[in-house]
């Protein structure tokens, strides 16, 4: 098979990310929320609760887990972004 036979494209496939890369601070202050409502429903036993109570606190801790993450991620950018802006100001001309 000749390459003139074979289309090629350059563009890669789209890969959208995970579903928590654009939440920011507030969404992850709100995936903390909601983990924690939902551990305390798994402990009141509420309708819905799974009868393994084990699984029902596994998948909070993953959505409080996972707040935690980027929470901190998006924290610590922040943290890093004034710290290069004040480097920045504070750094004398070179002529």
């Amino acid at each position: 098979m000749a390459d003139k036979d074979v289309e090629q494209t350059d563009e890669q496939g789209y890969d959208p990310g995970p579903w928590w890369a654009g939440l920011g601070t507030w969404g992850a202050v709100a995936l903390i929320v909601f983990g924690g409502l939902a551990a305390a429903w798994v402990s009141f036993r509420l309708p819905g609760t799974p009868e393994e109570l084990a699984s029902g606190y596994y998948q909070a801790a993953r959505v409080i887990a996972i707040g935690l993450v980027i929470a901190g991620g998006t924290l610590l950018s922040r943290r890093r972004a004034r710290t290069a802006a004040a480097e920045e100001t504070n750094e004398p001309e070179r002529a």
